[in-house]
């Protein structure tokens, strides 16, 4: 290990985090975070991070704050340690690049990443991988009161057979945020995103290189 990674890993230790690094000089840092019910290791946040750094960003997976006090279990009302948790992972992230930064996760973790970048984060995109619209079978109890003040490039990757909400209902969702948003649709795919045919990791990163690249940043 190189005497940078010794200082990644090591920088990373506060958020639980683990580095995918690039071969050459990172152009910037890619935040992910994982779902309610998992973990930094989620086989998506591990290939999505393989991609980015692939593309020549240092990609960092991280554990939030309720998953670093326990092992397993879903969240319980720890929202608001979670975000903080997120806070300070962008904030650690700026000093690890000369590059933007980029954040996002899946399900759990992409929302409270996307309630963070609603506070004024200073991200040059999110990434958010099936953003939990409402709870199954409850649309009524859509989760977008805070969308409407995200003011940063937006891609969601979102599985047609997702119960937390379909293609329409985030297509409306997504047209609250002020900022340009693209919504990548994985046929057939429910909550995990698994697919036979696409390549998930792939289409995302490129929609978001798209953002990036318009943005100059």
């Amino acid at each position: 290990m190189s005497a940078r990674a010794k200082s990644i890993q090591s920088a990373l230790e506060t958020i639980a985090g683990v580095a995918h690094e690039p071969s050459g000089t990172p152009k910037g840092t890619v935040l992910l975070t994982h779902g309610a019910g998992g973990n930094r290791d989620a086989p998506l946040i591990i290939r999505l991070c393989d991609e980015w750094a692939g593309h020549g960003w240092l990609a960092i997976r991280y554990n939030l704050p309720y998953r670093r006090r326990r092992p397993k279990g879903p969240p319980s009302n720890s929202a608001a340690s979670d975000q903080q948790g997120i806070i300070e992972a962008i904030e650690l992230a700026h000093t690890l690049t000369d590059g933007p930064v980029i954040a996002g996760g899946h399900s759990y973790g992409g929302r409270m990443t996307s309630m963070v970048a609603a506070q004024g984060a200073d991200l040059a995109a999110l990434t958010l991988f099936s953003y939990p619209l409402h709870p199954p079978g409850k649309p009524e109890r859509a989760r977008t009161e805070h969308l409407g003040q995200i003011e940063v490039p937006t891609v969601f990757t979102h599985g047609t057979a997702d119960p937390f909400g379909s293609i329409d209902e985030l297509t409306a969702a997504a047209q609250l945020i002020p900022a340009p948003t693209e919504l990548i649709e994985i046929t057939g795919a429910r909550h995990d995103l698994g697919s036979k045919t696409l390549d998930v990791p792939a289409l995302a990163v490129a929609a978001a290189l798209v953002f990036v690249a318009r943005s100059g940043t």
